[in-house]
């Protein structure tokens, strides 16, 4: 069998077993059966095309067509049903219009019979595969652990977890159908299936405040596909071809106005500004949904289509205002960060940054940005992932997911704890990936568009003072604290093992995934590429160096090292406590500062959310105009 085929059935073959079977051992060994074979298979996958460009793949088929005309049709039928039974409108506005325009558009003008490569594999969707494949199968493990404590600890939630698992796995089969399909209206498809996964995902607890946070985001996920779809419908009934290789070789002015609708979309599924709103809302679901949606799926789809079409919007004026919506999202993003308490809302905050990052670099789409985006979504997919788990194992040993909470969790749970500065380090610390995509990016961008690279600028500042401070309260041990001597599960642990090594081995390879992956991408699209010179990467190799000394020399010293207590002002303390004024005694706290008047996330959410509406109406505004033959 094909391998992409493969990868793209097998899922969701076995998430069908997984929703049948009711004992939870055998549900969890197939689970666990099914998720390293995926991992096997996309390392497979790797390994076969290591060395190859752009392969296609014959795969035309009424038959499969009219499958997917029939299950867009039933989830069309769900979201109508679902809408109706909760009463909320907008969904149910929103999915008789694109149903409307999709079973017109599919009856009546069948284009899609034209196209024989319905799949493809090159560079980016072989990364993209393992992002899906390795990332998405370690948090499916992960979760049926953590399901099973879930359910002990919130018994006021029915045991829904076959369904869970059903659609965890659905939805890696859809990101694989999405990232191997050269088919547009195939690539819909599949879209719109990760809409229908993560608002199940979303509401899965049934209580009032997740189906409200699950219909925001179906809500704003739908207005993205009705965009998607109108895309579409133009492309067919201008003559265009369905094929996104081809839509890509196609004369700029004439594919403008689509490709914009599509960069809409995906400003909606990569929860933009002023769309961010759904994807803190789900937070409210158990964390391997968060790690899932944040990290292999979900916002990645938007992303990704978004860098597909890079070439397309550079130079563009639609492509400026794309690209300034994504800087202005990680610079109001950022900052709000820097106000949050919550572990997890500190997490997708940074989230919406780094993922209005990558839509910034599409939006400029040269050579350069293309290749800083493409490592942003590596690095940025293991670093919060292993951050989103270990958050979660967290929670449910110490009963808080609040920063201040996990104060001094170095003793306390040193295991995790180290598993979490790892991915602290990964988002912001030199070697990391992060930074150096980040630096890759204001490179870009200094020439191109100064308003960008300032916003990047400030931006990036912005995002090392809240990750320091939170790894700081990590590592900060001002008094004594209760050890969590429960035990993890070894699975759990097992996980967090693995993904913190390979946010340490992203970046010892960072040259090599470069020179094998990511150059020959750009290099096969723009015919020029950018390039870590040796220099660079002799300083990158000294810096990773330099940052395992401290670890290193703790282990030494720690045999001969002196303990003593805490010294303030020329007062030294004792048990947690120092003598302050008149012989007064104070215990000793260590607060973050959330500097809530100055980032509160009401008043610069609503500052971003007037900004980014205005960028977005100018967007079409200025394809409209260039379609009418205005000069822009």
């Amino acid at each position: 069998m094909n391998p992409l085929v493969f990868l793209i059935l097998f899922p969701f073959l076995a998430a069908l077993f997984l929703l049948v079977i009711p004992r939870d051992k055998i549900r969890r060994a197939i689970g666990y059966i099914t998720a390293i074979i995926i991992l096997g298979a996309s390392i497979y996958l790797l390994y076969g095309n290591f060395s190859s460009t752009v392969q296609y793949f014959d795969l035309g088929s009424d038959i499969v067509n009219r499958a997917m005309l029939i299950t867009e049709g039933l989830i069309a039928i769900y979201i109508a049903y679902m809408s109706l039974k909760f009463r909320k409108y907008y969904p149910l506005v929103l999915i008789v219009l694109q149903s409307a325009v999709l079973f017109y558009f599919e009856l009546t003008m069948p284009y899609q019979a034209e196209i024989l490569n319905n799949l493809f594999l090159d560079k980016l969707s072989l990364i993209m595969a393992l992002i899906i494949g390795v990332i998405g199968s370690l948090i499916c493990i992960y979760s049926f652990g953590y399901m099973r404590e879930f359910h002990e600890q919130h018994r006021e939630v029915k045991d829904r977890r076959s369904v869970f698992f059903f659609v965890m796995y659905a939805f890696l089969g859809a990101m694989f159908g999405l990232v191997f399909s050269n088919n547009v209206l195939w690539i819909y498809f599949f879209w719109e299936l990760t809409t229908i996964c993560s608002f199940v995902l979303i509401g899965y607890t049934k209580t009032g405040e997740a189906m409200n946070n699950a219909f925001r985001a179906l809500t704003l996920n739908l207005l993205g596909s009705l965009a998607f779809i109108l895309a579409i419908f133009y492309l067919g009934t201008s003559g265009g071809s369905m094929a996104l290789d081809q839509i890509l070789l196609m004369d700029k002015a004439v594919v403008l106005i689509p490709v914009a609708l599509i960069g809409f979309a995906g400003l909606t599924k990569s929860a933009q500004l002023p769309f961010s709103s759904w994807l803190v809302g789900a937070m409210v679901a158990p964390t391997p949904v968060s790690a899932l949606l944040h990290s292999s799926t979900m916002v990645k789809a938007g992303v990704y289509l978004m860098v597909r079409f890079a070439p397309i919007f550079e130079g563009s004026a639609p492509g400026v205002a794309l690209s300034l919506v994504g800087g202005v999202t990680f610079l109001i993003a950022s900052g709000i960060a820097i106000s949050q308490s919550n572990a997890k809302k500190v997490l997708a905050y940074s989230t919406i940054a780094t993922l209005g990052l990558i839509a910034a670099c599409a939006g400029v789409g040269t050579y350069e940005a293309v290749w800083a985006a493409m490592f942003l979504i590596i690095f940025h997919a293991i670093a919060k992932s292993l951050m989103f788990l270990s958050v979660g194992t967290v929670e449910h040993r110490i009963g808080s997911k609040d920063i201040d909470d996990m104060e001094g969790l170095v003793t306390r749970m040193p295991g995790v704890a180290v598993m979490m500065l790892i991915g602290i380090a990964g988002m912001f610390l030199a070697p990391f990936g992060m930074l150096i995509s980040k630096w890759a990016t204001l490179r870009a961008f200094i020439d191109i568009n100064p308003v960008l690279f300032g916003l990047v600028a400030f931006g990036s500042g912005i995002t090392v003072f809240f990750w320091a401070k939170w790894m700081g309260k990590i590592i900060a041990v001002p008094r004594a604290k209760e050890i969590v001597r429960e035990k993890i599960n070894r699975d759990e642990m097992a996980v967090l093992a693995v993904l913190a090594i390979l946010t340490v081995g992203a970046c010892v390879s960072f040259p090599l995934v470069s020179h094998y992956f990511v150059e020959p991408y750009v290099l096969g699209i723009y015919g020029v590429t950018a390039q870590l010179g040796q220099d660079n990467i002799m300083i990158m190799l000294l810096m990773f160096a330099a940052v395992l000394v401290l670890p290193f020399s703790m282990l030494y010293f720690r045999k001969k090292g002196k303990q003593l207590p805490a010294y303030m002002g020329a007062r030294p303390s004792a048990a947690g406590r120092f003598s302050g004024t008149a012989g007064v005694e104070k215990e000793l706290s260590l607060n973050n500062y959330y500097l809530e008047r100055l980032f509160g996330e009401a008043k610069l959410m609503k500052i971003g959310v007037v900004i980014c509406v205005a960028l977005i109406v100018i967007m079409f505004l200025l394809t409209g105009l260039n379609y009418a033959g205005v000069p822009i």
